[in-house]
């Protein structure tokens, strides 16, 4: 079994975890992403997540074709 990948996010003194799941970008890059929703106080906020890896874009070549 994988390991589940989490974030944590702290707003107004509250905490809530979410689940990040494994993403590939249009852009060719890759990484996680995750979305919801969460009550910090009496306000609701909206939440989204990006984890880009740095350098995970393919590169490209002189003729602008993606080199593998």
């Amino acid at each position: 079994m994988s390991e589940v990948n989490l974030a944590t996010i702290q707003l107004n003194g509250e905490k809530q975890s979410f689940i990040l799941s494994g993403k590939d970008f249009k852009t060719g890059s890759k990484g996680y992403h995750a979305h919801g929703k969460m009550k910090a106080g009496e306000k609701k906020y909206q939440i989204s997540i990006l984890c880009v890896e740095i350098g995970s874009k393919p590169k490209e070549t002189k003729n602008n074709e993606k080199a593998e």
